[in-house]
């Protein structure tokens, strides 16, 4: 359709990843309600392709299918095409994700989904190439039999796909209704799931399970948490994993950052696109572990590359050209000199609010940590842009912007609860009381939405329930963020109304975490931040003071440290952290140990601290 002077759909789209398909005579839809109702008018199915602008074989696929022209006019004849960002609809993702299971086990991008006109899927795979290979069916030969299937069964094909869709909308009904109770584990299960994650460490090359080998930070922080309330093995775990990555081809030696995951066993043969929230996260590992060195390069990585009008973009892609043709990490194995000759990867300068909000975590994780390249100062200009660019007057959410124009794709857990964590650690770590207060703010505008957060137009008018997503890779899902995030502002506002929202959004997913604990680390954090005692060590000094040093080696589960000079004290006592109240004078050092806002008597030694938190 964009094949001349023809116009394409998808030309002024906001996504990079749309954008790079309007020139293809594929007759593409954008994600809305306008191409099932194109089907509809047709009569005929729906081919729903999903990926995203730095995905390899979202490219490989375009390049040999869809640029392909006697393919587009199949594809046009046949069906009607949408092409999905699923960094701009994580929410649409999901749902094909999930109806997608019923028909492949191999799950992943590009993915490639069949439904009727009303959305609902009837067959599903993920990359297809051009022609049969290995066993694999071709595009064209899937194409014809899904077609053929929906003229002559067509019956058959639209009950199974009903079905399908029933049996999951009634899973996703249940979880949300469920009465979660006492969710707070006891601590010898948070044991039993630490000593679980550690049997199935990789003894001989390092890291999780066989190939592909991706970086499972979410787990590997509950992990520190756990190291840092004595279980040994889980801080010697912590600390080879991360010595493994830092060693491996996952990062990038010149230019700090790590890579998304590698495809053999021993971390050899990156895939080499950098995602922002992997390098977010590995920021905040790297820093609580004190690994400063390895920490400076990725902050380093977002300043120089990711970072674009204020934010930083989603990631970078893999590929480059190198003498004239694309090549896949080929300017990633140049050295230092001869990178300079060459074009760097290109950037998605997608700015999400979710993603964008682990990075804030990562940098006030950094500034805690004293690691160069002032993570806080970026910390700070970033979280101010977001406020200023992704925050609507009502309170709510812009999913993602690009180039100052906002998407209209809903936001999601994953970018209320991302950003609020973010802004919450970096106002404590900065003592800026703006960011902890517009934290508050958001979290109370969104209180009784939480299940319907991401449900866009399309997914309302065919009825389709979102099941919130628990399964976590490299980053955390939305439930585990939202719930961090409400922990942590609870114990700032001693509002236990909030402790128990943060358990309600926990509780349907306990057993699913139970079941896959390497898969749910973000929420086996937030369980574990519920079953500690809780505690607040509180530094209050106008002047440096060693204090702060000794508090901070305190971090763990259900402990909250918190070190600001007098004046910043009273300006978070003025936006509701409570646990400030009274305790605003700096002029000498002092801290203060308290448990739920009742603290033991004020010290100024930090042999005195030392002793109050011994005991």
């Amino acid at each position: 359709m964009a094949t001349g002077n023809r116009m394409s759909r998808l030309d002024g789209a906001l996504s990079p990843y749309l954008l790079s398909h309007a020139h293809q005579s594929v007759e593409w839809f954008p994600w809305g309600t306008e191409a099932f109702a194109e089907a509809l008018s047709r009569d005929c199915p729906v081919m729903i392709s999903i990926g995203y602008s730095t995905c390899h074989w979202c490219h490989v696929m375009s390049r040999e299918s869809f640029d392909d022209q006697a393919t587009a006019e199949l594809l046009n004849q046949k069906l009607v095409a949408i092409k999905v960002d699923r960094e701009e609809h994580p929410e649409v993702d999901a749902l094909y994700m999930a109806q997608a299971q019923a028909f492949t086990d191999h799950l992943g991008w590009p993915l490639t989904v069949f439904t009727t006109p009303e959305g609902a899927a009837f067959y599903a795979q993920t990359y297809l190439p051009p022609e049969p290979r290995g066993g694999q069916p071709s595009l064209t030969q899937v194409v014809q039999a899904v077609t053929t299937a929906w003229a002559e069964k067509r019956e058959e094909v639209v009950e199974s796909s009903r079905a399908l869709v029933g049996a999951l909308a009634d899973a996703a009904v249940a979880l949300t209704s469920e009465k979660p109770g006492n969710v707070i584990p006891p601590i010898e299960q948070l044991t039993v799931i630490a000593d679980a994650l550690i049997a199935q460490e990789d003894t001989e090359c390092g890291g999780f399970g066989g190939a592909p080998k991706f970086p499972v930070t979410p787990a590997l922080l509950f992990l520190q948490g756990e190291g840092a309330i004595g279980h040994e093995a889980s801080a010697e775990l912590v600390s080879r994993t991360l010595a493994t990555y830092a060693d491996s081809d996952l990062r990038d030696a010149v230019e700090g950052g790590f890579f998304r995951y590698a495809t053999l066993r021993d971390f050899s043969d990156p895939h080499y696109e950098r995602m922002l929230y992997d390098n977010a996260g590995l920021l905040s590992a790297y820093a609580r572990a004190g690994e400063v060195d390895t920490a400076a390069g990725i902050v380093q990585f977002l300043r120089t590359t990711l970072l674009v009008e204020g934010g930083f973009g989603s990631a970078q892609d893999s590929e480059s050209i190198i003498e004239g043709r694309a090549s896949e990490g080929g300017y990633y194995l140049l050295d230092a000199q001869a990178r300079k000759a060459h074009t760097p990867p290109v950037v998605d300068d997608k700015v999400i609010t979710g993603w964008n909000g682990l990075a804030l975590r990562g940098l006030a994780d950094a500034h805690r940590a004293g690691v160069a390249g002032n993570p806080g100062e970026l910390g700070e200009q970033v979280a101010t842009w977001l406020l200023e660019n992704h925050l609507r007057d009502d309170g709510s959410l812009i999913r993602l912007s690009r180039r100052g124009a906002p998407s209209s794709a809903p936001a999601t857990l994953e970018d209320y609860g991302g950003l609020c964590v973010g802004l919450l650690e970096l106002g404590l770590a900065l003592g800026h009381a703006r960011f902890v207060a517009e934290a508050f703010t958001v979290l109370e505008s969104i209180s009784g939405r939480e299940h319907t957060l991401g449900l866009d137009e399309v997914m309302r008018q065919k009825g389709f329930t979102p099941r919130p997503d628990i399964q976590e890779g490299a980053s955390p899902s939305g439930v585990a963020l939202l719930a961090q995030a409400l922990l942590l502002a609870a114990t700032l506002r001693g509002d236990y109304g909030l402790r128990d929202r943060a358990q309600n959004i926990l509780g349907p997913h306990v057993s699913q975490a139970l079941m896959t604990p390497l898969g749910a680390g973000g929420v086996w954090e937030a369980l574990s931040t519920l079953a500690r005692e809780e505690r607040e060590i509180i530094v209050v000094s106008d002047q440096p003071t060693e204090l702060t040093a000794v508090a901070g080696g305190y971090r763990a589960p259900g402990t909250l440290i918190v070190s600001v000079t007098g004046d910043q004290a009273q300006q978070l006592v003025e936006v509701g952290v409570e646990i400030l109240r009274g305790r605003t004078d700096g002029s000498t050092p002092t801290a203060y140990v308290c448990h739920r806002g009742v603290c033991q008597l004020p010290v100024r030694s930090v042999e005195a601290l030392r002793a109050q938190l011994q005991q």
